[in-house]
């Protein structure tokens, strides 16, 4: 698996009007798997596809990446 980061016009799931998609800056940080990605939108980390006939979408709406919160250390 190679890890790369890559700027990129990207269709962006939550900027979608009715049927039509909206094309918006994103960052693809790396590969996770066969065809996932894993993107940045406005700091806000997800999973991202890339179909070879449209390009890249990320997922800013369902497919949203939340870090674990670290425990609470007790004194």
């Amino acid at each position: 698996m190679t890890d790369y980061i890559e700027k990129c016009q990207c269709y962006i799931h939550s900027l979608k009007q009715d049927e039509t998609n909206v094309l918006d800056e994103a960052t693809i940080v790396k590969r996770l798997g066969d065809n996932d990605y894993l993107a940045d939108y406005n700091g806000v980390k997800c999973h991202a596809i890339f179909n070879p006939f449209v390009g890249r979408y990320v997922d800013d709406k369902y497919g949203v990446i939340h870090e674990p919160k670290a425990p609470a250390q007790s004194r």
